[in-house]
């Protein structure tokens, strides 16, 4: 193992307890601005022709976990412990609200993919801790016996991750759809400011997160960029195949990408702060690094994919 990349699980990370409790308003906040712009009567849509919802769907919470998981065992002499898990709980979180914009962009179908955000949301709550116990059991049982590295203890409460995500998703997204559905003119008030404040709620979390540890992140982002580059090129990359594998049409194809390659490490940021789900001294640097930077990453590998798509459909429908 590079001892650059192994040198990061040894890292010490300071948390704000003051800014966790921030981190956790601003994630409720961005959660509540989503849920406004889902309607039940999208739902109803979606069910008319539930293939490309379901296709997104198995491709966000069983194919991204599933591809991360041979990833972390396949490179495990490069990849430290640390690492390998922030990649596990960064494919266990749902996509990001960035998706839909991105999807707009790329002139893809931007209806499926509000309608996979709010089922993703929904079904976070029960599967991103399922999947985070899973798959990270199951790595940490494969590390346990090819490598001859001493493991970090890593017992997450499975209960404890419900709750919080619990509080932290569903409650904001069923008042945010109450609003939209019940209160419409307070909602079509909130909307676009809520959108702007999402747009740099990620960031303000990073900042939090790394108030007390920003050495940390630029001494060792070297060894984390080519790690998220791959991982995160994968989530597009598998995203894209499986829509195509089942013969969605091209822009749902294009949808079921986007939705895979974002995600929302925010969350994961969020999750790490908490104390009863990672207690203190489990939060390692590499875990840190990995959901911090794709959360920046992500930003820039979706917004290229969705203008080289936007510019493709724009050749084809100017006939150039």
């Amino acid at each position: 193992m590079y001892k650059g990349l192994q040198s990061l699980d040894g890292l010490t990370i300071n948390f704000n307890e003051s800014g966790i409790h921030i981190v956790n308003v601003i994630l409720a906040l961005v959660m509540f601005g989503i849920a406004l712009d889902i309607k039940v009567s999208d739902f109803k849509k979606v069910f008319l022709h539930p293939k490309s919802l379901i296709v997104g769907l198995c491709s966000q919470f069983i194919l991204l976990p599933a591809v991360t998981f041979l990833i972390v065992i396949i490179a495990y002499d490069y990849i430290p412990q640390g690492v390998a898990m922030g990649m596990i709980l960064v494919a266990s979180c749902p996509g990001g609200n960035m998706s839909n914009f991105m999807t707009a962009l790329a002139k893809a179908n931007t209806a499926l993919s509000i309608s996979l955000t709010g089922f993703m949301t929904v079904l976070a709550v029960f599967m991103t801790p399922l999947n985070f116990e899973i798959w990270g059991k199951l790595y940490l049982r494969f590390l346990s016996r090819h490598s001859f590295e001493m493991l970090q203890p890593l017992e997450i409460s499975f209960s404890q991750m419900l709750f919080t995500m619990t509080i932290l998703l569903a409650l904001p997204l069923c008042l945010g759809m109450l609003f939209s559905n019940y209160l419409p003119r307070v909602k079509n008030k909130l909307v676009k400011p809520l959108k702007f404040v999402s747009l740099f709620a990620f960031f303000l979390i990073l900042a939090f997160a790394l108030a007390n540890n920003l050495d940390i992140f630029f001494n060792n982002l070297k060894y984390i960029f080519i790690i998220v580059l791959i991982h995160n090129g994968m989530a597009f990359l598998s995203g894209y195949t499986i829509a195509s594998s089942f013969k969605l049409p091209k822009k749902d194809r294009v949808t079921v990408m986007i939705e895979t390659g974002i995600q929302n490490s925010g969350l994961g940021l969020a999750l790490l702060f908490n104390p009863k789900i990672f207690p203190a001294g489990t939060v390692t640097g590499g875990m840190l690094l990995v959901v911090a930077w794709w959360g920046v990453w992500h930003i820039f590998s979706g917004l290229s994919i969705a203008y080289f798509f936007r510019k493709l459909n724009y050749e084809k429908d100017t006939g150039i």
